[in-house]
């Protein structure tokens, strides 16, 4: 049996998202093959964060840094490069503990330093390269330039440099989907290293742990009455709002479910102005599509919901905010729960759609990106779910489909789906491939340091040139 490793992960923000899930759900499954993990970060809110970084599971490292998360809402970026290179220093102090290996992801300026300074290999875990997300919107096998002025153009350069730069470092890279490695590869000419997709996987026994009925937060959720699901971060980009509007004109459709709903869940961060204007602008769309609301969150969490105007009895669309992890189980595996909508376009890779297929439930999302790997949709004898173009009229016309399957209909693809998310995205598919790419780093032996000092040079630069503006 080979040797367990001892791994440090090292994650910039401890939130509530996608990548955050993954993070927390890779470190289970490489302790879980008797590896020795801590993770690393430079936030982590216990109130708003998933429960296995709170309640000991995991062994949690919160180095708080001394600089903000933004001046007046810019310069997001190279203050997370700070973040990270403080958090760095940490890590490479003498007194420091050692680790045989670095997982590092969504950051790379810390990959050199790691390696240089700590002599300790790094295996890369790519999400989506920032410079595309900063820099424009990303189509399957296009980018459309956004119109930015020169000083993000002038500011932006140095950053992008310094990703891909660094992001070649490391010793082993890994994408989380076949779509990333392809535009991974597309924008990073420099990096030879052709990225290894490791597929997010899941938890899935979290899913079939039993609910307490009697729970607040459970009982602030159950409803009888045909449910659709959406769960995402309440932010832009995720376009939440092909939910609520295909919502509006599936109900016409099927008459005869006059007491739909549609609940909206997801992490919510009142200190990020997207959050913010995303959940009002979802609010006054659901107004103007004549649909009640009511806005709720769990009791684990901090957030103070101000006041609005809401419908609490039986609203039309539900918006819960930092659900809890029983809250999610409850509402995947409801009975009442007819679907799950997944409306982000282009999706990096997208574990909510895998999710719901763990617990057996119809899935519709955009067809491009993540879900074309993870979602079959045709045909309709393999079908696990659906895939359409991002048009509300098509999502209305899908769900009226989902809607009115047959009892044995929805219950073989019920079963495909459970077994799909099982053999492909299950924890112990990911722990392995995640421990063979760990193993084939460390195999590499000591990391030449010899060709990074000057990115160390331009590392503390940085952070100086940041700290003397800052004091």
């Amino acid at each position: 049996m080979s040797k367990p490793l001892r791994v440090a992960f090292i994650h910039p923000d401890l939130g509530i998202g996608g990548a955050e899930r993954l993070v927390v759900d890779a470190a289970i499954g490489l302790q879980a093959l008797g590896h020795s993990l801590i993770i690393y970060t430079s936030h982590h809110d216990p109130k708003h964060c998933f429960e296995e970084t709170r309640n000991g599971e995991l062994e949690v490292h919160h180095v708080v840094p001394p600089f903000p998360r933004s001046i007046r809402g810019r310069f997001h970026i190279l203050f997370a490069h700070a973040k990270q290179l403080h958090l760095t220093l940490h890590l490479l102090w003498p007194w420091a503990p050692r680790y045989d290996v670095y997982f590092v992801d969504q950051l790379s300026a810390c990959v050199p330093f790691l390696r240089a300074i700590g002599q300790t290999p790094v295996v890369f875990y790519c999400h989506f390269p920032d410079k595309l997300l900063a820099n424009g919107e990303f189509s399957e096998g296009n980018l459309r330039k956004k119109r930015v002025g020169l000083l993000k153009r002038i500011y932006r350069y140095p950053m992008d440099w310094l990703e891909e730069v660094t992001t070649r470092q490391a010793d082993v890279i890994l994408s989380n989907s076949n779509f990333t490695a392809r535009v991974f590869r597309s924008y990073f000419p420099s990096i030879r290293k052709t990225p290894q997709t490791v597929y997010p996987g899941i938890n899935i026994s979290a899913y079939e742990t039993a609910i307490d009925a009697s729970d607040l937060d459970i009982i602030a959720i159950t409803s009888d009455v045909p449910t659709l699901l959406s769960l995402n971060r309440f932010e832009k980009k995720k376009n939440a709002a092909l939910a609520v509007t295909s919502f509006a004109k599936l109900r016409p459709r099927v008459p005869e479910l006059t007491n739909m709903r549609l609940v909206l869940a997801g992490g919510y961060d009142p200190r990020l102005e997207d959050n913010m204007q995303t959940l009002y602008s979802l609010i006054d769309l659901a107004r103007s599509c004549s649909l009640t609301f009511d806005v709720i969150t769990s009791t684990s969490s901090s957030l103070k919901i101000p006041p609005l105007n809401t419908t609490p009895e039986k609203p039309d669309v539900l918006f819960l905010l930092n659900f809890s992890t029983q809250q999610r189980t409850a509402l995947l595996t409801a009975v009442s729960t007819r679907a799950l909508l997944y409306t982000p376009a282009n999706e990096h890779f997208g574990i909510v759609p895998v999710e719901a297929m763990c617990c057996g439930l119809p899935v519709l999302a955009c067809n491009s990106g993540g879900p074309t790997e993870s979602i079959i949709s045709e045909p309709a004898g393999v079908r696990t779910g659906w895939l359409c173009p991002p048009d509300p009229d098509l999502w209305a016309e899908a769900l009226a489909e989902i809607i009115g399957m047959n009892p044995s209909e929805r219950t073989a693809l019920s079963r495909r789906a459970k077994e799909r998310a099982r053999d492909v995205f299950g924890m112990q598919a990911m722990a392995s491939r995640l421990d063979r790419a760990l193993r084939e780093a460390v195999a590499l032996g000591a990391p030449d340091s010899g060709r990074v000092w000057w990115l160390m040079v331009i590392g503390f630069l940085l952070a100086y040139f940041i700290s003397t503006r800052l004091s």
